[in-house]
């Protein structure tokens, strides 16, 4: 009983950190169906901890660099020590192992995940290799986590995801990622000091940035069909919000002022996703959160 306990305890926290953290993946989230919806939040409350640690939270507090590439190492090394042993005292790490050892997340797609997040600590400036190699081990083995958890889930044993998942759980986080960077642009330069695009150099890169972000939106959604049925609404409902976002960004030029979708419109586009994919939503309690 202890031990249900405290697989439970560590879930409630994990859970926790999306709802702090981010309206828009919350929403998606909630559309997940109960087989997978706490093990995606428990891959993202460990995304999320690795993330605050090189993006602020860790400097705000005072951490020196050095100290701050320590603390990464070691959420790593107790990472792969909590899937293996199948416990951590760290309540998220706990949450995260007891669904990478469900759900066949593997080392493979780990470590790419923490080299990039150490990459935030020794690289500012970015051409398009290490751009790419950056939104690999940032964005698209998250997606290829999130896949593992859509498969395999309650399953007996984990299995390979198809390719065409595969292809698309990667694509649709490069999008997500790249988004993320221009709509992050003027906080990421300004208080960061980073470069993640080059879209400083004129409205081409920028567009040309927008164009590479519309072809994977595409090859994305081509995928969503395939998806398990209680994986479908909430997967085209974050492509939705995404999709949105880059509308908005195609129309605007200034980077300085991050786009939002309002409440309404995300609304709308759950609707949609759960029309298209013939899904009833699940109640909602109302949110008095600024909108992501």
């Amino acid at each position: 009983m202890t031990d249900t306990l405290y697989d439970e305890t560590a879930t409630v926290a994990a859970a926790s950190v999306i709802r702090a953290y981010s309206t828009s993946f919350g929403l998606a989230t909630n559309l997940l169906g109960g087989r997978v919806r706490p093990h995606v939040r428990n891959v993202y409350a460990l995304v999320r901890v690795a993330d605050e640690i090189v993006d602020g939270a860790a400097e705000a507090a005072g951490v020196p660099l050095d100290e701050q590439r320590n603390v990464l190492d070691a959420l790593e090394a107790e990472t792969y020590a909590a899937i293996a042993r199948g416990f951590s005292a760290n309540l998220v790490v706990h949450a995260f192992a007891r669904t990478a050892r469900q759900c066949g997340i593997a080392r493979v797609h780990i470590e790419p995940f923490f080299t990039s997040m150490r990459t935030d600590l020794e690289q500012a400036q970015h051409d398009d290799a290490s751009h790419d190699d950056y939104v690999y081990g940032s964005a698209e083995v998250v997606g290829l986590m999130c896949l593992q958890v859509f498969v395999n889930a309650g399953s007996a044993a984990p299995r390979d995801p198809d390719p065409a998942l595969v292809s698309g759980a990667r694509r649709l986080g490069a999008a997500f990622q790249d988004i993320n960077f221009l709509r992050d642009h003027a906080d990421d330069a300004g208080r960061l000091g980073r470069d993640y695009l080059g879209v400083d150099g004129g409205a081409e890169r920028r567009e040309q940035v927008l164009a590479r972000i519309d072809a994977d939106l595409d090859a994305a959604a081509a995928t969503i069909p395939l998806l398990p049925a209680d994986c479908r609404v909430a997967v085209a409902t974050a492509h939705g919000l995404f999709a949105s976002l880059a509308d908005r960004l195609h129309r605007t030029a200034d980077l300085d002022t991050r786009v939002r979708v309002p409440n309404p419109v995300k609304a709308a586009i759950a609707v949609r996703a759960a029309v298209a994919h013939r899904t009833v939503l699940p109640a909602r309690r109302p949110s008095r959160r600024s909108p992501a």
